[in-house]
């Protein structure tokens, strides 16, 4: 009986039924224009070009624009969700560095996530390819 369970069900993972419907496409939008614009904005402030209120704010766009976005497809309702998660730790190492206070607690966080949903994305994207959405920019 055991073994028949090992054949039958070893690797324990359940084929994932992708979508590729218009909210996933809103999705992948909109959280590539937030990575696009967080990611130069940070460029600006590392180099000492932006203050950090303007990346906050930018995290907290991003933040709420996610919010707004509805995915049907499980990975992406996932990476979503990762994405968020990030959002939010980028915005916390943006406010300790603001104070003077070392952000790496929550920079290692958000790179930790940022990583997480590219895994991810990585899995989904033949099944995604094969529906109609490519997240390559979103690798």
């Amino acid at each position: 009986m055991a073994s028949l369970v090992l054949f039958l069900g070893g690797n324990s993972r359940a084929a994932v039924a992708h979508t590729c419907s218009a909210t996933d496409r809103q999705f992948m939008s909109v959280a590539q224009l937030n990575m696009a614009a967080l990611g130069s904005l940070s460029e600006d402030y590392l180099h000492g070009d932006a203050k950090p209120a303007e990346v906050i704010d930018q995290t907290q766009s991003a933040i709420l624009g996610l919010r707004n976005t509805d995915p049907s497809d499980p990975s992406l309702s996932k990476t979503r969700a990762i994405l968020r998660a990030m959002f939010v730790e980028y915005t916390r190492a943006i406010r300790a560095d603001a104070r003077h206070k070392n952000p790496g607690q929550y920079i290692y966080r958000a790179y930790g996530l940022a990583n997480f949903a590219h895994d991810v994305l990585s899995d989904a994207q033949p099944g995604l390819m094969r529906r109609g959405c490519d997240v390559t920019p979103l690798l």
